[in-house]
């Protein structure tokens, strides 16, 4: 079993929070949802709420072994958000999985962890991901070293296989066939 973060600020993309969050916990998964605030309800772009479980401030990246970004408009709201800045620069630093979907990449893009990556998200974003030095393609599910993306809802099928075969096997193909090193994806001691 896997200890998983998801994210969550307001107007977060719901299908993007729910799918991935309901996989994980049928396969067996602990899931803790991560806000600014503990106890706070964060409404969905849909109206669908999601109370934060935890505060990015009382968490280290180290206790998870992977946190998943739904975009929407939350990452805008995360990166302003100190604690979650610093939780997933934790895990950048650390190279730990993270699985980003749509506008989800713009909290990887306040780390280095999109640079010299292959990497995807929605459209409008492409700019600030290549800036940050990703490397941008138009493909459903990309997989890179410890990072997977995906760019709208539509992809979450292949986005929700790759975070599932990178917990459940210690490894996970993106759609140019790049595995995921298992020891990524060994959990971590606090």
């Amino acid at each position: 079993m896997a200890k998983i973060a998801i994210l969550v600020e307001k107007i977060y993309e719901d299908l993007e929070l729910q799918y991935p969050r309901l996989r994980l916990r049928e396969a067996g998964h602990r899931v803790d949802i991560i806000g600014p605030k503990a106890g706070e309800t964060y409404i969905g772009k849909h109206g669908y709420p999601q109370k934060a479980e935890k505060a990015a401030r009382d968490v280290r990246a180290a206790d998870y072994q992977l946190i998943v970004i739904p975009g929407g408009s939350s990452p805008d709201h995360m990166r302003r958000d100190e604690g979650m800045v610093r939780l997933v620069r934790e895990a950048a630093a650390l190279k730990m999985p993270m699985a980003a979907i749509c506008h989800g990449p713009w909290m990887l893009c306040s780390t280095d962890a999109l640079r010299g990556r292959r990497c995807t998200s929605y459209m409008s974003i492409i700019d600030d991901v290549v800036n940050a030095g990703g490397q941008w393609v138009d493909e459903e599910c990309v997989v890179d070293g410890p990072i997977i993306t995906s760019r709208c809802p539509e992809d979450l099928p292949a986005f929700s296989n790759a975070i599932l075969q990178l917990v459940n096997e210690g490894k996970a193909q993106g759609t140019k066939g790049k595995p995921i090193a298992p020891e990524w994806a060994k959990p971590r001691s606090r």
